[in-house]
Protein backbone atom coordinates (compact mmCIF):
# COMPACT_ATOMS: atom_id res chain seq x y z
CA UNK A 1 0.00 0.00 0.00
CA UNK A 2 3.43 2.14 0.61
CA UNK A 3 3.96 2.12 -2.76
CA UNK A 4 0.85 2.98 -4.17
CA UNK A 5 1.27 6.53 -2.29
CA UNK A 6 4.64 6.81 -3.21
CA UNK A 7 3.71 6.26 -6.90
CA UNK A 8 1.12 8.65 -6.43
CA UNK A 9 3.41 11.68 -4.93
CA UNK A 10 6.15 11.09 -7.43
CA UNK A 11 3.50 11.23 -10.41
CA UNK A 12 2.62 14.36 -9.04
CA UNK A 13 5.39 15.89 -8.60
CA UNK A 14 6.53 14.88 -12.15
CA UNK A 15 3.33 16.77 -13.25
CA UNK A 16 3.91 19.85 -11.38
CA UNK A 17 7.52 20.15 -12.70
CA UNK A 18 5.80 19.80 -16.64
CA UNK A 19 3.41 22.01 -15.78
CA UNK A 20 5.62 24.55 -14.66
CA UNK A 21 7.86 24.26 -17.44
CA UNK A 22 4.81 24.42 -19.48
CA UNK A 23 3.94 27.54 -18.14
CA UNK A 24 7.50 29.35 -18.65
CA UNK A 25 7.37 28.31 -22.11
CA UNK A 26 4.25 30.21 -23.02
CA UNK A 27 5.16 33.13 -21.10
CA UNK A 28 8.26 33.69 -22.46
CA UNK A 29 6.69 33.19 -26.42
CA UNK A 30 7.21 29.97 -27.67
CA UNK A 31 4.00 28.98 -28.92
CA UNK A 32 3.14 32.81 -30.06
CA UNK A 33 3.75 32.77 -34.03
CA UNK A 34 2.72 28.88 -34.93
CA UNK A 35 1.76 29.82 -38.87
CA UNK A 36 5.03 30.70 -40.07
CA UNK A 37 7.20 27.82 -39.45
CA UNK A 38 4.81 25.60 -41.00
CA UNK A 39 5.45 27.88 -44.55
CA UNK A 40 8.88 29.47 -43.54
CA UNK A 41 9.71 26.48 -46.25
CA UNK A 42 7.40 27.52 -49.43
CA UNK A 43 9.03 31.25 -49.25
CA UNK A 44 12.92 30.72 -48.95
CA UNK A 45 13.05 29.65 -53.13
CA UNK A 46 11.33 32.78 -53.50
CA UNK A 47 12.81 35.28 -52.13
CA UNK A 48 16.42 33.44 -53.29
CA UNK A 49 14.97 33.99 -56.69
CA UNK A 50 14.22 37.75 -56.51
CA UNK A 51 17.43 38.54 -55.15
CA UNK A 52 19.07 37.25 -57.83
CA UNK A 53 17.08 38.82 -60.43
CA UNK A 54 17.51 41.67 -59.18
CA UNK A 55 21.46 41.36 -58.77
CA UNK A 56 21.38 40.75 -62.50
CA UNK A 57 19.62 43.61 -63.54
CA UNK A 58 21.78 46.16 -61.60
CA UNK A 59 24.80 44.34 -63.19
CA UNK A 60 22.76 45.40 -66.48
Amino acid sequence: MNIIFMLIIASLIIAIIFFILFVKSVKSGQYDDVYTPSVRMLFDDELVKEKSTENTNQLN
